[in-house]
């Protein structure tokens, strides 16, 4: 039983470690933390969110250093690439944190994406790469506010 609230407690710490590239999300929001086992210091499984994600050690050394800011020593991080991250892990309260930053969410439906601003589908691509290159630069052509659209994986 205490393996599990030791456990309970690192995903708590987890959930805390914001993401480097769209910091209003934390990596649990991602769903990008795969497992945690405390059975021999503390082992984080971890999917990056593509195989080529500049983020990736980032995120690693912040999860280190989050979990040894707290006194947990033996941390060690274990890349898990199979099955492969999918924009279908990240979490409901991720999506709402996007739309509320201003990044629409990733959505397999085969319809506009909503403006995060003002809601309306009416809205179109200006370019298929973003700041980053898991989004989208889009433009709503209702309230005319340009807006990043977080592509599906």
């Amino acid at each position: 039983m205490v393996e599990t609230l030791q456990r309970e407690q690192v995903m708590g710490w987890l959930s805390e470690v914001a993401d480097p590239e769209i910091p209003v999300l934390t990596i649990t929001d991602l769903g990008i933390v795969r497992d945690v086992d405390c059975s021999d210091g503390v082992t984080v499984s971890l999917t990056p969110t593509y195989s080529g994600c500049p983020a990736t050690e980032a995120i690693e050394a912040s999860v280190i250093a989050a979990l040894e800011e707290r006194g947990v020593e033996n941390v060690s991080i274990r890349r898990v690439l199979s099955p492969p991250w999918t924009t279908d892990w990240i979490s409901e309260a991720g999506r709402n944190k996007l739309r509320v930053y201003g990044i629409a969410p990733p959505e397999r439906r085969a319809r506009p994406v909503a403006c995060p601003r003002c809601e309306s589908s009416n809205t179109e691509v200006v370019s298929e790469f973003g700041s980053t290159a898991c989004k989208a630069a889009h433009k709503c052509l209702d309230c005319l506010e340009p807006f990043e659209y977080f592509k599906c994986l």
